[in-house]
C-alpha cells in the first residue's frame, strides 16, 4: 500500500498535536536541512572581485582575464610611456595613462570585452565576464 503524507496549511494546531515532520525536512518550513540551503538556491555564480592588469614592456598582463559579473577591474601602466585602455565596443575608455597611472571599470553584465591601447593599436588584450 502506498504511503500518503498529510500536508496541513493551517499550521501545527490543523493536526491536533500529533503531525510529524518529514524525515529530512526543516519542521520550521524553510528549505534549510542541517543549516544548508538547498542546490537549487545555492548561487552558482562567484563572487564579484578586484583584479589587476599590469601594462608593461607595451603588453596587457595578463593579456585575457576572466572575471565574474559585478567585477572591478583596475589597469596600472608601469611603462615609461603613455598608455590607453579602449574597448574595441567603445564600452569604456581610459585618458592616457602615464606611468604609475590607474583606470578602473566596473564590469556588470556578462560578455567578452576586447580592448587595445589607441596609442600602440598592437597592443590588445580581453576581459571576460561570466
Amino acid at each position: 500500500m502506498p504511503r500518503m503524507v498529510l500536508l496541513a496549511a493551517a499550521g501545527a494546531g490543523a493536526c491536533g498535536g500529533g503531525c510529524q515532520p518529514i524525515p529530512g525536512s526543516d519542521p520550521r518550513g524553510s528549505a534549510a536541512v542541517n543549516g544548508e540551503r538547498p542546490l537549487a538556491l545555492q548561487s552558482e555564480v562567484p563572487a564579484p572581485q578586484t583584479r589587476q592588469i599590469s601594462i608593461d614592456n607595451f603588453t596587457f598582463s595578463p593579456a585575457q582575464l576572466t572575471v565574474p559579473a559585478g567585477s572591478t577591474v583596475v589597469w596600472v601602466n608601469h611603462d615609461d610611456v603613455p598608455h590607453t585602455v579602449v574597448s574595441n565596443a567603445k564600452a569604456f575608455a581610459s585618458k592616457a595613462l602615464d606611468t604609475d597611472d590607474k583606470f578602473v571599470h566596473v564590469f556588470t553584465a556578462a560578455g567578452t570585452y576586447p580592448y587595445f591601447c589607441s596609442v600602440h593599436p598592437h597592443m590588445t588584450g580581453q576581459i571576460i565576464v561570466k
